[in-house]
């Protein structure tokens, strides 16, 4: 860029060393801004006609060029020129190709800062949106797979040690649980999304009569934000945002990981689709879970962008710091990447093959029943601390002698405790131990049919709240 070439460099004598352009350049990533930044514009535009600021037909005409330029933008047409650094300077250069002089008026009243702060605030509202779809999407694969294998029995697991049986359905329940509560923290993102910057100029406002009530309306805000310096300094809803995409990649990386781990020979509880697999560069015989596995791995990057994010911000004073030129790659990269994740395996979890015999024979292990047992003596009134150490004795027993469990007969059982009322065929079943789990939230039939009759109205809902938001937001 020359000299005479700066947007606003009448300050300046000499020109921008070409390292300096360079190194300050963002419009290869902050394009996507582009829209939110036309539709910021235009209500900024139209704002300074009705309020005389500058002249009504001068309004018109930015609109009408603005309006033109979205079109371009929605068509992928528009042409960033690197060259002029960002892409604020990219839509000004282009309006001023589109209706000549008259686009200097745009930039009345405003300041990059404000800009800045409303293109990111419209951005995180629509990501956040996209965030709750693709987990709308990733929570019904997982109803409709639990829908299917109600009655498919599996170890649950502690410390990666069989635990207790548990129903399929109950596990994936589990997910669809944590997955809620990802959505409801970009739901409730919205409420930090309110208030509109642009009006707040550079840091303390302009002096011209603006009227930031009426742009905060046309852009969809609850009314101006209340104060000018922390409107253009303040970046906590990106904060947020990137905070939520890395809790959410976390719960996901869970789930990935359990992919990874039941689509093993050791395990072999699930077969993932050829289409979500690959395959070895050597050995013909490998299937490879890289979908799960790159989730897994992806999740390191989020949880960076977040931290990266809480760094920029943690030192900066009020107000504005070029600084905060690094807090959209982060957003950005957190946000595409929470969006692909949640993509790929809704697709790998839709099309997987459960293996339920190899699940219900790991769920056979008679060691599963030994809190069963435990809690068959605290029904015939013996202290729970008690029961427990009798029972841990008849497993070491088991264990010592390699036999099962359920092979022992009342008389065996009454060597340990005296309270034992019958023999452990009687009192140990897998069906058994599941049914007589029926306290709200646990693993018994009528409790999981229950449990998915809630969750698929609490979808249904969802998707209607979904469905109003994007309309209001259109």
């Amino acid at each position: 860029m020359g000299q005479s070439d700066k947007p606003w460099g009448g300050r300046f004598s000499e020109a921008t060393d070409p390292a300096v352009e360079r190194f300050t350049a963002s419009v290869h990533f902050d394009r996507a801004l582009a829209r939110h930044d036309v539709r910021g514009s235009i209500a900024h535009a139209r704002m300074l006609g009705h309020t005389g600021v500058i002249p009504k037909a001068d309004a018109e005409t930015l609109v009408e060029g603005l309006t033109a330029i979205a079109g371009e933008i929605e068509a992928g047409s528009l042409v960033f020129d690197p060259r002029l650094e960002d892409v604020h300077t990219n839509i000004e250069a282009r309006l001023r190709e589109r209706v000549g002089a008259v686009a200097s008026r745009l930039h009345t009243g405003r300041s990059r800062n404000d800009q800045v702060a409303t293109d990111l605030l419209l951005y995180l509202r629509d990501a956040a949106l996209a965030a709750r779809h693709g987990i709308l999407e990733l929570r019904h694969v997982l109803v409709r797979r639990a829908h299917e294998h109600v009655d498919t029995v599996l170890p649950g697991y502690t410390h990666l040690q069989r635990a207790q049986p548990v129903r399929l359905a109950h596990h994936w329940l589990a997910f669809v649980e944590m997955l809620g509560r990802d959505a409801a923290r970009f739901r409730d993102l919205r409420g930090r999304l309110a208030r509109s910057p642009l009006g707040s100029a550079a840091l303390a406002g302009t002096t011209l009569p603006i009227d930031r009530d009426e742009t905060a309306a046309a852009l969809g805000f609850e009314g101006p934000s209340r104060n000018s310096l922390d409107a253009v300094a303040s970046r906590d809803a990106a904060l947020e945002f990137a905070a939520a995409c890395a809790i959410a990649m976390v719960n996901l990386s869970r789930l990935a990981e359990e992919l990874v781990l039941w689509s093993t020979a050791e395990f072999g509880f699930v077969e993932l689709a050829d289409a979500y697999s690959t395959g070895s560069s050597l050995m013909p015989q490998k299937k490879n879970p890289d979908v799960p596995e790159l989730v897994r791995g992806k999740t390191g990057r989020v949880i960076g962008d977040l931290v990266a994010l809480l760094s920029v911000v943690k030192g900066l004073p009020l107000a504005y710091n070029r600084d905060l030129q690094e807090d959209k790659e982060p957003v950005f990269d957190a946000a595409a990447t929470l969006r692909d994740s949640l993509s790929v395996l809704a697709g790998a979890l839709a099309t997987l093959t459960v293996r339920h015999e190899r699940m219900r024979a790991a769920a056979e292990d008679p060691m599963l029943l030994a809190t069963d047992l435990a809690e068959t003596l605290v029904r015939e009134g013996v202290a729970f601390r008690e029961a427990h150490e009798a029972v841990g004795r008849v497993v070491g027993h088991c264990v010592a002698k390699q036999i099962d469990l359920r092979s022992l007969s009342r008389e065996d059982l009454r060597a340990f405790h005296p309270a034992f009322p019958a023999a452990a065929t009687e009192l140990l079943t897998l069906e058994g131990a599941l049914e007589r789990r029926s306290a709200p939230g646990a693993t018994a039939r009528a409790r999981v049919v229950e449990a998915l009759a809630h969750t698929d109205a609490e979808l249904a809902a969802e998707a209607e709240a979904l469905a109003a938001e994007g309309e209001d937001a259109g």
